[in-house]
């Protein structure tokens, strides 16, 4: 299976966190999967850097080097991918609004490359989207 990890999935798979369910472990290190992370999880984790030094501690570019040498393959934004954010509808029965962006591009990232996304994040099945891996 193709599989387009979220942005703290990256993290904790990177510190090992004991936040990632064995569900989670169970498909990282399953050698038949095929991980890849974005340019956008890159992305959203330099902002989060330099916007909250004193809370964030990894840099875009740290986590770039933990995908790099965990062999993972990365996925590039293409105009595609924006395209496809009109797909997206978020459930009106949702508990919360859902207003990440860079949630919103992965998964339009994953739909359209025909790969799963893998999330810990609650909000995300609201958009009913098949591509969709909760752990």
């Amino acid at each position: 299976m193709r599989i387009l990890l979220d942005t703290h999935i990256l993290l904790w798979f990177n510190t090992e966190d004991k936040r990632l369910s064995d569900k989670a472990w169970d498909i990282l290190l399953n050698p038949n999967n095929i991980l890849y992370y974005s340019t956008i999880n890159i992305w959203e984790t330099q902002i989060k850097y330099i916007k909250l030094p004193n809370q964030f501690n990894i840099s875009g570019e740290i986590l770039n080097n933990f995908c790099i040498k965990a062999n993972l393959n990365c996925i590039h934004v293409k105009p595609e991918h924006a395209f496809a954010l009109k797909t997206l509808k978020y459930s009106e029965e949702a508990p919360l609004p859902h207003k990440d962006p860079f949630d919103r591009m992965l998964i339009c990232q994953a739909k359209t490359e025909n790969m799963m996304f893998m999330t810990h994040d609650s909000l995300l099945p609201y958009y009913n989207e098949l591509c969709i891996l909760s752990v």
